[in-house]
């Protein structure tokens, strides 16, 4: 008996890959493409994949000793905001999944540790938490909307690019303010 009860996978949702038709002699292969909705909060702070976007998997499912290996190419778009000006990024995102989902009551329930392997329920595969993962570590946590982004002035919040080049906010002592008269030249 598995280790761990994890939550009834529905085969009709878009992440749960279904392998009844892949057989269980190691070496059979399948490819799957699909289309499918992105998850909710699929992203980090300033950047993510809005929630209901078209992500594309390119998938190979082959059957191994233990189980089936998924690897291929998930693609997408993602939306997010300038870690510097705060403008607003579209960008793309092509991640490489590669994971393992053991066959219930393999050797591998007991050699691996329950979050090391994924874990299959039946014929059943979630497919969602390696794509979190992916798509998670491969989106920069600091965006920028390019990489020369100057920013904000920090006093007056304006962006960099719209500011003339003598921009300044420098302010004068009034104290000192004859003195800088003399820097000054006459017209």
């Amino acid at each position: 008996m598995p280790k761990h009860s994890p939550r009834q996978l529905d085969p009709r949702a878009p992440l749960v890959l279904d392998t009844r038709d892949l057989p269980r002699r190691p070496g059979a292969l399948r490819e799957l493409r699909r289309v499918v909705a992105a998850p909710a909060d699929l992203g980090v702070e300033l950047i993510g994949v809005p929630e209901g976007a078209d992500l594309d998997l390119d998938l190979r499912l082959q059957s191994v000793s233990e189980g089936v290996l998924v690897s291929g190419t998930v693609t997408g778009s993602a939306r997010g905001e300038c870690g510097r000006c705060l403008r607003e990024i579209d960008d793309s995102v092509v991640v490489n999944v590669q994971e393992l989902y053991a066959y219930e009551d393999s050797t591998t329930d007991e050699t691996t540790d329950e979050d090391e392997v994924g874990r299959m329920q039946g014929d059943l595969i979630d497919l969602e938490p390696a794509l979190r993962d992916a798509v998670v570590l491969a989106l920069p946590t600091n965006p920028l909307c390019r990489e020369d982004c100057p920013g904000l002035c920090p006093e007056c919040g304006v962006h960099w690019d719209d500011l003339p080049a003598d921009h300044s906010h420098q302010q004068i002592d009034p104290r000192w303010a004859g003195l800088s008269q003399l820097n000054r030249t006459e017209e």
